[in-house]
């Protein structure tokens, strides 16, 4: 069922302009993905995902685990009927959770055993408990397993590490049964270039529907990783879509396309808008600054979004200082608009063959800084 075709690549840079097809529709790259931790995209409904122009969501796979459980999504008819979201959903394996909240963890061969983060009960996770749990939520992209290490990690735990995340993709893919859910391989293999091309070749080797750059944006500076990305996906499938797990800023997006990538997802927007800190087409705002009180200005003039529609600095400052829900609500739906109209437009740049400059121009702008226009 999952179909990918790439349209174009631009001839100055590594950029690509291409679609897939899944069960519940077409997506169009490069694409931006909220995150939906557990089945919702926090503070905004299915309809207003849709009126920013949200064409695919992520959700969590460990969050969802956790609570409800995955039986009880299945009861409800899968996490599109559950959550009453008729567009296509990722579903990440858990990994990355595990290894990032997860208590006392213990990785062998067979799996890892952790502790949940909410009551430090055990539970155990394998590949194929993972694609089960997957199966049950009804995704249209499932993730594998793997092992997302530390930054900084040593080179000789890296590469005992991608032997791992190998041999888990292998069993991975073994336990996926449903034909029209897609699986995505996982390349490992930290900062070094050598092992990311050695991760790269073993799970291209395996064959999947798609391929993501795992263990990036962990902590490393941006330089690092815009290098191990360009490098990585030199050894990707150009028939296959391209996803750069967890990244990032706009400036992550602009410059991670420009190196072959065609899929993000972040909490970024959603999260700093939670926090007062918007994204607009000068850069970064914040809003609970005292200089917006009186201002009548909307967050960006060149954005379309409700909120930007309807409302000034000065009532979106008011809301946050209150403490008034409205606040995160009109906050988030601003940020995802800017993220998803940001990758429509570098679409449409690729589509024009002046990604390049496009590129150069919206860097350029985000230096001013939104708090000083």
């Amino acid at each position: 069922m999952f179909r990918f075709t790439l349209v174009k690549k631009d001839k100055k840079t590594k950029a690509r302009l291409g679609f897939f097809e899944t069960l519940h529709g077409k997506v169009e790259t490069p694409i931006f993905m909220p995150v939906g931790t557990a089945g919702s995209v926090k503070t905004v409904t299915p309809d207003e995902l849709k009126d920013v122009g949200a064409q695919i969501i992520l959700g969590n796979t460990y969050h969802l685990h956790l609570r409800p459980g995955e039986d009880v999504v299945n009861h409800f008819g899968g996490l599109h009927k559950f959550i009453r979201w008729d567009r296509p959903i990722l579903t990440d394996s858990g990994g990355f959770q595990v290894f990032s909240l997860a208590e006392l963890k213990n990785i062998t061969e067979e799996g890892v055993t952790f502790r949940s983060h909410l009551d430090g009960h055990k539970i155990f996770l394998t590949p194929e408990k993972s694609i089960e749990i997957q199966s049950k939520l009804g995704s249209d992209i499932m993730m594998v397993l793997d092992e997302c290490v530390p930054y900084p990690c040593e080179k000789e735990y890296v590469k005992k590490s991608i032997k791992l995340t190998t041999r888990w993709a292998k069993r991975c893919k073994e336990a996926k049964k449903n034909q029209w859910q897609a699986l995505f391989g996982i390349v490992q293999g930290g900062v070094y270039e050598d092992l990311r091309k050695q991760s790269a070749e073993e799970i291209v080797e395996i064959g999947f529907d798609g391929y993501a750059i795992g263990g990036l944006s962990v902590g490393e500076e941006n330089r690092l990783m815009y290098d191990i990305t360009d490098f990585t996906t030199d050894y990707l499938p150009e028939d296959r879509p391209r996803y750069l797990m967890g990244v990032g800023t706009p400036e992550d997006i602009l410059e991670c396309v420009s190196r072959g990538v065609d899929m993000f997802d972040c909490v970024m927007p959603t999260r700093n808008a939670r926090n007062g800190l918007l994204f607009t087409s000068y850069g970064k705002l914040h809003i609970k600054r005292e200089q917006w009180k009186l201002s009548d200005k909307p967050i960006d003039e060149n954005c379309n979004c409700y909120t930007c529609k309807n409302f000034s600095r000065g009532y979106l400052r008011h809301l946050f200082k209150a403490g008034e829900i409205l606040a995160l609500r009109l906050n988030t739906i601003h940020n995802l608009h800017f993220y998803i109209s940001l990758v429509k437009d570098i679409r449409n740049a690729i589509r024009k063959e002046c990604f390049e400059e496009f590129k150069k121009e919206k860097l350029e702008m985000f230096k001013i800084g939104g708090d000083n226009v």
